[in-house]
Parts: structure tokens; C-alpha cells; sequence
């Protein structure tokens, strides 16, 4: 199928007349040899499509009218010669085939229609002549091909029907002159522009009518005209807007204002290029008219716009200038440390911050190269609480200790935060203050809070020694009123005994003479009854156990003052000042004193020395004394053994209390004098005996010495200066 070969139709009357003949045979008899053979090949060399019929059938046709047709030579003999017309052209034909076969001249040219055999359309025009045949005359047809012709024709109406609706509808204003600067085409969108119809306008050579009071050419008259070929001589006559169109050679464009188009007038641009026929010739000239009342309102709101808009950027870029000028200012002068910084470079500092740092005059440069980190671990860790933070966004507080230029340790608090938290890789502010001084005064106020603890923990410690002591004082006033009290009644019962003894010695020498007398002159009433009261008094034993009675209650009378004199010793009321005393005197009473914790199950084994008077509150010393002996007489549970020994070794007296009981081991030791420590079970002990004998031992200016392993025995050693402390201390 050609290029312009029109759709496929149903089958033609040549293939239904075929079908008809053959019967649907493969094998086609041969075409008859009508012609003379020279003849035929004479015909089958001419290159135009020709046939031969004898007005039935077709006797022959060349291979240029087979290839036309589609059918082979052999097929086109078998139908009728005019079978390979279209239905509509197939009457035509066999008229013209007729009487092209009756006349004698050549027949005048006939267009029809002939089907291919793959049944397209081919549109011919067929020239016949009468030829004499050997059995009678024949129609010679010579067929020209019009389709690629009879195409051009229609495709170029078409444009022309094409191109005048897209002048006519196109939503620019444009119009057509010719060569004779007639208006051949003056479409609506210029009636609407201008106000005058096509009709007033088109045949005629007033083009300037619309646009001027007065003739005047148009950029189309110069083009048609071709008198200028420079675009100075042009903007000459069409005015200074005029220019050369930057996207068509040839073309110009303009844009001016016309006051008489529409109420307020119009922004028109105007554009013109020449146009040429297919053989380059100028045939005429275009122009468009465009109205841009609208971009020039645009523009001009827009300068409007870009003035205001310059006016606000310069008092914005003022304001910027001036509030960069007072962030300078405050950056500069600000009492804190700033830094900036990215990618391990220092883009910016204040002068705060080189002064910090002991780092005035020296560059950003030597500044970044600095190490401002005492240690590799700081480092390390300010990088792994600060990198997570700045990556997220976030500032950073933080405080540590850094290094200045100067190898000096300060405290520096800093705040960090990345300047923009969209991209914190761009740059990073820091804050930087020095607050040694006030990490100075917090540490000041943190030991100053602990000495203070300290002093409320010894403070409590002296009152809860004071408080013992209290309570001691108050046992010793106790027992030395006790002791007072006891001394009058064991006063008086001495004496009596002592006159009890005088008058029994009498009765017992007036009971002798009694004995000696005789009884046989006494009345016997009497007799007997002397003889059994004798009897039941039992004089004899009497004579002999009173004596004795009387030596016993002597005795009793006598540990009773010694025991009433140990709690005067123990208590030393009446000695309650700094004077000199005998320790050995004052251990002695002590042991007196608590002998019912001891006597039942510890051996005591004195080994007293010769000891100088002390000066010392002896109350308070054996205090001391009999704390460490309850305490040894504790440590043995069973049977156990105590030894006291004393001695003087220079200007010390040395007091040794040792037992032989549980010991203790080490961490219990190392505790043994804190305050309320005790190893009894709870309610026996007050952990404050040992602590109140440290206090007392070291109010006198000496020292307590411990020995001790556990299952032999402990060892504590009192050592107390004989002349006393350097300066003495009233007795709490």
C-alpha cells in the first residue's frame, strides 16, 4: 500500500468477477496472445499503465498497470475490462470503453477510480485510442496515476482551510497584507482590539487606520516595501521601540502604548515578519497584536513592590548593620567567654575568652591548636556528652575543669548549642564562664558543712558524756550521801557496842560473885528458882559466845566504814577540782566499789607500784578505773583472772587493767572508743564507757593504749602525766 493510498473496502467487482471465473482454481489458463508479439512488447516497454480490451475482456496490460492494479495479466483477462473500477467509476469506464471502440478519433481523458487488489483507491485518468486488432478493433487505455497529486491538492486545501481558522481564532490580534499593501486577513481577535470589523478593514491598504489619526507605515508596509535593511533607518520611521525579533531572521517586534483602544487605552506588542511562497518569494507580511495592559500594570505594581521593597531592605539591612554592630559590641565586651567554632577551627572569640585563657594576642589559629584539656579522659568524656547533644539539635550544659595558656587550672561552666539545628556540623557557639571562685566557696561551704558536722557529732558526744558524766556525779553525790548517812548510825551503833561491852563485863563479874555465893542458906523457893533459870539461860554458853558476838559486830562495824570510805574515795565529792591524788587509792576504792561485779568470778592479782601524787579530778579518773574493770570483768564469761598493775616511768604513771577473756579482733578495735558502739546485746550497754574514758583520759593530757587478741585476753593502759595538762579544764 502507498503513502497515500486510501483504507482498504470491501472486495472489488474485479476480485468477485475473478472468483466467479477461476471457481476458486489455483491454476489460471494463459492470457490469449491477441496482439502481434512486437506489438506487445513495444507495449510492455512504455512505463505508463496501459491496458488493451476488445470491449468484453481485457486482451492485454503492461507490468506497470499489474503493479498498479495488483493482479497479474492472466487474472486481468478473465474479468471484464471494467472490473477494476470502483462501483461508482464502473459505468463511466464501460461507457468510455465503448465508445472509444465506435469512433475514430482519440477520446478525451476520463478521471475515475480504480481498486487495487489489496483494495485501495487509486484515482486515474485514462486517455483511449482505437486500435485495429487481428478479429476486429480494440480500445488502447493509458492511465496516468492522480492520487499522489489528487493528495497534495487535498492536503494543501486543508492547510489553507487550516491556517485561515488558526488566524481567525487565534486569541492574538493579527492581520495579513499582501505584496500591494492590501489586508487580506483581519482576524476577531483584531475586531475585538481594534473596534473595526473585517469588512472595513480587509481589501483595503489602511492599516495604520487603527493606530494613528494619520497614514503612517506599519512594521508589515516596511517589510513589504524592503526599503530598510538596517534597524536604525527602521526605528527612523516606526519609532525608537522598534527591534530586530531575536527568534524568527526577518521579524520585528515593538511595543507601545495606543490610547485609543479600549476606555483607559492599551499596552499593545506588536510583532512582523515577511512571508514567502514556496519558491522564496515574498508574497507578504504578518503582524500580531498582543495586549499587555495586564504584564505592563504587573510591572509596574511590581516596581512598586521592588521599590518599597528596596526601601524596607535598606532600613532592614540598617537595622541588620546596626543590631550586628551592638551583637559585636556585646559579643566583645560581654563578661562571659564566646566561641565559635566548626569543624575543629575557632571562627570567632571575644575578648572575654582570650583573657580566660591567658591567650591575648595570639591567632584563631593558635588559639584551635591549643589543648585545653588537663587529660586525654577529659577530653574523651566532654566529646561523648557534647557530639550526641549538638548532632540532636540540643544545647549542652556542662561543667569541668580546664587549662588556660598559662598551665593554670580553672572551673569553667559551658553551654553549648549548634548554631543551626537542622545542619549542626555547620558551626557551634559556646558559652564559657570562670567559676573557680565560686567552686572555691563551694568547696569552702562543703567543708565548712562538714566541720560543722564534725563539731555537731563531737557535740553530741559531749553531751552525751556530759550527760554520763552527769549521771556519774549524780551516782557519786549519791553515794556519798548514802555513805553520810550510813556513817551516823554505824556512829552510834560503835558506841554503843563499846558501852554494851563495859556493862556486860560488869554483869559477867557480878554473875561470877553471884556463883561464888551458897545457895543452901537461900529459902528453897528462890533456890529453885535461880537453879532453872540458870538452866534456861544457859549462862555458861552465854559467858562464852558474847564475847565473840561482840568481836564479830565490831568487825562488821568495821567493813562497813571501809566500804562507806571507798564511796566517799570513789566519789571524791568534796574533791572536785584539779589537786593531787594517790591512783593506787583511787584504784583500790574503785575495786571496792563494783567489787559485786567481780567477786563471785574473777580473781583480782594487784601489782601496784610506787606512784607519785597525780595532779588530776580523781572522781573522773575512777570513772576510768571502773569502766575498764567492768568492761574485763564482762569480757570473761566464765572463771577468769584480773591483774592491776601500776608504775611510774619518768613524769607518767602508767594504770594496766588485763584480762584474760574473749579479746577482740581488729575492725572491733578499731571502733571500740567511737561513741554508742558496743558488742552487748541490745539494752546492756550504752557504747558510751569507753568513749567517756578516751574524753576524760585525754582531758588529763594522756593517752590510752589497747592490746588485745581474740581468745587470750585484752590489755588497756591508762597513761596520765603527773603534773597534769598544760592547761586545765574546769570539771564537767
Amino acid at each position: 500500500m502507498l503513502e497515500f493510498d486510501t483504507e482498504p473496502r470491501e472486495p472489488s467487482a474485479l476480485a468477485k468477477a475473478l472468483r466467479a471465473a477461476t471457481g476458486g482454481a489455483e491454476v489460471l489458463p494463459p492470457a490469449p496472445e491477441v496482439l502481434d508479439p512486437v506489438c506487445a512488447r513495444a507495449l510492455q516497454a512504455v512505463s505508463a499503465p496501459l491496458m488493451v480490451h476488445d470491449g468484453e475482456h481485457i486482451v492485454f496490460a503492461n507490468a506497470a498497470l499489474q503493479r498498479l492494479l495488483g493482479y497479474s495479466l492472466a487474472e486481468l483477462c478473465l474479468v471484464p475490462h471494467y472490473a477494476w473500477a470502483s462501483e461508482a467509476s464502473i459505468e463511466p469506464v464501460k461507457a468510455y470503453g465503448e465508445r472509444c471502440l465506435q469512433a475514430q478519433e482519440d477520446m478525451p481523458a476520463l478521471e475515475c477510480e480504480a481498486l487495487t487488489a489489496n483494495g485501495s483507491v487509486r484515482h486515474l485518468e485514462i486517455s483511449a485510442s482505437r486500435i485495429a486488432g487481428p478479429h476486429g478493433p480494440l480500445a488502447l487505455l493509458t492511465c496516468t496515476d492522480l492520487s499522489d497529486m489528487r493528495h497534495v491538492q487535498d492536503s494543501l486545501l486543508n492547510v489553507g482551510r487550516v491556517m485561515y481558522q488558526i488566524l481567525e481564532n487565534n486569541p492574538v490580534a493579527t492581520f495579513v497584507i499582501d505584496t500591494e499593501h492590501r489586508i487580506t486577513h483581519w482576524n476577531a481577535a483584531c475586531v475585538q482590539l481594534t473596534g473595526l470589523a473585517a469588512s472595513e478593514m480587509v481589501g483595503t491598504n489602511q492599516t495604520w487606520r487603527p493606530f494613528f489619526s494619520e497614514p503612517r507605515p506599519l512594521m508589515v508596509d516596511l517589510i513589504v516595501d524592503g526599503t530598510v535593511t538596517h534597524e536604525e533607518e527602521m526605528q527612523k520611521l516606526a519609532g525608537a521601540n522598534l527591534r530586530a525579533s531575536p527568534g524568527l531572521p526577518g521579524a520585528y517586534e515593538t511595543e507601545d502604548f495606543f490610547p485609543q483602544f479600549g476606555k483607559n487605552g492599551r499596552w499593545v506588542f506588536c510583532t512582523a515578519a515577511p512571508l514567502y511562497d514556496t519558491q522564496g518569494r515574498l508574497t507578504g507580511a504578518i503582524e500580531t497584536l498582543m495586549d499587555v495592559s495586564r504584564r505592563h500594570a504587573a510591572e509596574e505594581e511590581l516596581k512598586r513592590h521592588q521599590q518599597e521593597l528596596e526601601t524596607l531592605v535598606a532600613e532592614r539591612s540598617a537595622e541588620l548593620l546596626r543590631s550586628h554592630q551592638d551583637l559585636d559590641a556585646f559579643l566583645e565586651n560581654a563578661s562571659v567567654g564566646i566561641l565559635c567554632t566548626s569543624k575543629r577551627q575557632i571562627l570567632r572569640c571575644n575578648k572575654k575568652f582570650a583573657q580566660m585563657f591567658e591567650m591575648e594576642g595570639m591567632s584563631n589559629a593558635e588559639m584551635a591548636a591549643f589543648n585545653y584539656f588537663p587529660d586525654a579522659d577529659g577530653y574523651k568524656a566532654m566529646r561523648d556528652m557534647a557530639v550526641p547533644s549538638l548532632r540532636a539539635g540540643q544545647s549542652l550544659l556542662h561543667e569541668m575543669e580546664l587549662r588556660t595558656a598559662g598551665g593554670q587550672l580553672i572551673w569553667v561552666q559551658l553551654i553549648a548549642y549548634p548554631a543551626n539545628p537542622g545542619d549542626p556540623d555547620t558551626a557551634v557557639w559556646w558559652l564559657l564562664q570562670d567559676r573557680s571562685e565560686v567552686m572555691r566557696a563551694q568547696r569552702e561551704l562543703v567543708n565548712n558543712y562538714r566541720q560543722i558536722q564534725q563539731a555537731n557529732a563531737r557535740l553530741e558526744d559531749a553531751q552525751n558524756q556530759l550527760l554520763q558524766s552527769e549521771k556519774m556525779a549524780s551516782i557519786g553525790q549519791l553515794a556519798a550521801g548514802v555513805a553520810h548517812e550510813i556513817n551516823n548510825p554505824v556512829g552510834f551503833v560503835a558506841s554503843n557496842l563499846g558501852t554494851l561491852r563495859r556493862y556486860i563485863d560488869a554483869m559477867m563479874q557480878l554473875n561470877s560473885c553471884y556463883g561464888e555465893l551458897d545457895r543452901a542458906v537461900l529459902p528453897e523457893a528462890l533456890r529453885s528458882r535461880i537453879q532453872t533459870l540458870e538452866q534456861d539461860a544457859d549462862f555458861e554458853f552465854i559467858e562464852e559466845d558474847l564475847p565473840q558476838l561482840l568481836r564479830e559486830s565490831d568487825d562488821g562495824l568495821s567493813r562497813v566504814k571501809k566500804i562507806v570510805q571507798d564511796l566517799k574515795d570513789f566519789s571524791r565529792v568534796d574533791q572536785a577540782d584539779w589537786q593531787d591524788a594517790d591512783l593506787n587509792q583511787g584504784l583500790e576504792s574503785t575495786l571496792n566499789v563494783v567489787r559485786h561485779e567481780i567477786k563471785y568470778k574473777v580473781e583480782v592479782r594487784r601489782d601496784y607500784g610506787q606512784l607519785p601524787p597525780v595532779r588530776c579530778l580523781a572522781a573522773q579518773l575512777n570513772q576510768v578505773f571502773m569502766n575498764l574493770i567492768v568492761n574485763a570483768a564482762h569480757a570473761m564469761p566464765g572463771q577468769g583472772l584480773l591483774q592491776l598493775r601500776t608504775e611510774s616511768l619518768g613524769d607518767w604513771v602508767c594504770i594496766s587493767v588485763r584480762d584474760n577473756g574473749q579479746g577482740m579482733p581488729p575492725e572491733v578495735m578499731r571502733r571500740i572508743f567511737d561513741p554508742f558502739f558496743t558488742t552487748k546485746p541490745v539494752g546492756q550497754g550504752t557504747g558510751l564507757g569507753l568513749s567517756l574514758s578516751f574524753s576524760i583520759v585525754k582531758k588529763h593530757g594522756g593517752r590510752i593504749e589497747v592490746e588485745s587478741e581474740p581468745g587470750v585476753g585484752s590489755c588497756f593502759k591508762v597513761w596520765i602525766p603527773v603534773q597534769g595538762p598544760s592547761t586545765e579544764t574546769p570539771a564537767a
